[in-house]
């Protein structure tokens, strides 16, 4: 059985399919998007081993031809090297404009397949298949697609809208513990940012989630994906002052830490979020704007699911403070120079916090235990 909620843009706006045995019936989902029977995959080694024959298969037993492209699994993958080595192949193939580019995979496939699609001729239309926990509920999710740079995460890239996405929740039983943890703090993320009822049901059901129980995960996923549709479809492109800046809660942290660890295995992008939420509420807190008991809270949550909420748990402590307060400032909410939060007044209340003082961040982050 399978849900379907809706992403409202007008004459982009596009489904998302929750359920099971997606990719198994992808071809009949897939199938009316296509222009001509052609279908290229782009997935990386693991998800082409784990998975990839059966998209294939669903796929060619309806008749269309499937070309695929493997890229490496990793964080490393979104660069300008990775994307001009994707560029190039679907240039190789000779895919037209009409044709349609389907990533399936985690969120470096996801946001690379997706930047490439936005410009590849001007730009193609795009499929999502999240195969991780963390892709299914945030990054397929709302159009955002980017590459890395060393100067910071997600720096280049562009909105473009994917013409549907499916989200197999079966596919997650092959997914690493790990992986799985980590998608698990952006679920968190909704409850914190925006709806304390949500939090209270993870706090109770949470480990049900994490053991991948089936209805528990479900319903995790679906009421994540609900509350970044309903934000995505009022605010697509996070103007000025709009929701979907808060969807951004613990990620000017997350990114500081990802850029200073090398955007490598030693922490995961649902590590630095999970840290940046405790962070934030614990930043939060210290500035008078929510109790100390909510910022407890938010902490205790984030520590239940296993995610770090200190600067010591992170692999490559300590941290230089200047270091990470100059990836701050080239954050993507930055506005003339002066930085940007996602705080909160209490849990479900998160807001954007402008003109953040970079002296008090400084002396926060130095007592958490960066590096003076």
């Amino acid at each position: 059985m399978s849900n379907v909620l809706s992403v409202g843009l007008a004459d982009r706006a596009y489904d998302i399919v929750i359920g099971g045995g997606l990719v198994d019936r992808a071809a009949a989902l897939i199938r009316p998007h296509l222009r001509r029977p052609i279908a290229t995959i782009v997935m990386d080694e693991i998800v082409g081993g784990l998975h990839g024959p059966r998209l294939i298969g669903a796929l060619e037993a309806d008749s269309v031809t499937v070309q695929a492209i493997e890229i490496s699994p990793g964080e490393s993958a979104k660069s300008f090297e990775g994307l001009a080595g994707l560029c190039d192949r679907l240039l190789e193939l000779e895919l037209e404009r009409g044709d349609v580019i389907i990533a399936f995979g985690g969120g470096v496939v996801g946001d690379l397949t997706g930047f490439a699609a936005s410009i590849y001729k001007r730009g193609v239309d795009f499929i999502q298949i999240p195969t991780t926990l963390l892709a299914q509920v945030d990054s397929s999710v709302g159009g955002k697609t980017a590459i890395d740079t060393p100067r910071g995460k997600n720096l280049i890239g562009a909105f473009h809208q994917p013409r549907l996405v499916l989200a197999d929740l079966e596919v997650l039983d092959t997914l690493p513990q790990r992986e799985l943890v980590c998608g698990y703090a952006e679920i968190l993320k909704y409850g914190l940012l925006g709806d304390a009822e949500f939090l209270a049901w993870l706090e109770i059901n949470g480990r049900g989630v994490l053991g991948r129980e089936p209805i528990a995960l479900a319903y995790a996923v679906r009421r994540s994906v609900q509350m970044k549709a309903e934000i995505v479809g009022s605010d697509e492109r996070e103007s000025a002052g709009g929701q979907r800046a808060l969807l951004n809660l613990g990620h000017t942290f997350a990114h500081a830490f990802e850029a200073e660890c090398g955007f490598g295995d030693s922490l995961k992008h649902g590590e630095a979020v999970g840290m940046g939420c405790a962070l934030a509420f614990r930043f939060s807190a210290r500035l008078g704007l929510c109790s100390e008991a909510d910022a407890d809270r938010a902490c205790k949550a984030v520590a239940a699911a296993g995610l770090p909420t200190q600067l010591d748990q992170i692999a490559g402590h300590p941290f230089d403070v200047g270091a990470l307060i100059n990836h701050m400032a080239n954050d993507k909410k930055a506005r003339a120079g002066a930085l940007t939060f996602i705080l909160a007044r209490g849990v479900g209340e998160a807001f954007v916090a402008r003109d953040v003082d970079p002296g008090a961040v400084r002396q926060f982050l130095i007592d958490e235990g960066a590096l003076p």
